[in-house]
């Protein structure tokens, strides 16, 4: 089986697809599909998504790229919801972690004050939410690693997932030592991406999860068209190719990484082989 850490089911581009996405998904070997919330907003069709197919899982948080257009609020509105949902005696289990949240230095408005300080509270009041509840992050990283690492270390969190990771060597061995597993996808696809192959060949395999990040970050066979997580099989034997292992093995490493990372996904043992 293969689990993709990080594939947004709910947009738009999927027009109301996304039960048949997710079914063609496991039919091809994709037996966990993690779904991040980006806003307040899709908070709810996140969590049923994932109650409306066996294969999905969801996460909450507020997106770096949505903070311009939340409110302090929506941080209480966040908790409330994750305590909810933990309350003893009606636990949801379809909530793995806090997500998607992080920093983005990527977009130049967001650099600037007071969007960059914004930026920077709702990472550091999010990091908070999922210490208080003991949940992993789901973290978005653009051009913001360092800042990232620094705030990792001074609100300690149970580990998580650096969604399509582009950093050094250094920077992962920092993610890795605060239990931090590194998402690879259709960006490692490309042939002129050395970098990220370098990354996703060199380091530790106990390190690496996989994710389509769909319908963004869309293979090099798909030419620009919508992602999916249909395409995660493939994405793996790309990796497996950087590597020099069978898909077989590279299936049951990022497995077991994922479920290590995100330990409330319940995927029967059957499916987990």
């Amino acid at each position: 089986m293969l689990i993709d850490t990080h594939c947004h089911l709910d947009a738009s581009e999927f027009a109301g697809a996304s039960l048949v996405i997710a079914d063609a998904a496991a039919g091809a070997g994709v037996s966990g599909i993690v779904l991040p919330a980006v806003h307040k907003n899709n908070f709810a069709a996140v969590t049923a998504l994932a109650h409306q197919h066996p294969a999905c899982f969801y996460a909450l948080g507020i997106h770096p790229m949505y903070v311009a257009v939340s409110q302090e609020q929506d941080l209480v509105f966040l908790r409330e919801q994750v305590a909810q949902r933990l309350q003893a005696g009606c636990e949801d289990r379809r909530l793995v972690a806090i997500g998607e949240i992080g920093l983005d230095y990527f977009v130049p408005e967001l650099t600037e004050s007071p969007l960059r300080e914004k930026q920077e509270f709702f990472y550091t009041e999010q990091l908070k939410i999922a210490r208080d509840f003991d949940l992993p992050v789901l973290l978005h990283v653009r051009r913001s690693l360092d800042m990232i690492l620094k705030y990792l270390r001074r609100f300690s969190v149970a580990g998580g997932i650096a969604h399509a990771f582009n950093g050094s060597i250094q920077q992962a061995e920092s993610l890795i030592g605060l239990n931090f597993r590194l998402g690879f996808g259709g960006a490692m696809t490309f042939t002129r991406a050395l970098q990220i192959r370098r990354l996703a060949a060199g380091l530790p395999l106990e390190s690496i999860v996989l994710e389509t990040d769909a319908p963004d970050i869309p293979p090099s066979w798909l030419d620009g068209q919508p992602n999916s997580p249909e395409q995660l099989p493939r994405i793996a034997r790309i990796l497996a190719e950087l590597r020099g292992l069978s898909a077989h093995e590279i299936a049951a490493a990022t497995t077991r990484n994922a479920l290590a990372v995100l330990p409330r996904m319940m995927i029967p043992d059957s499916q987990a082989d």
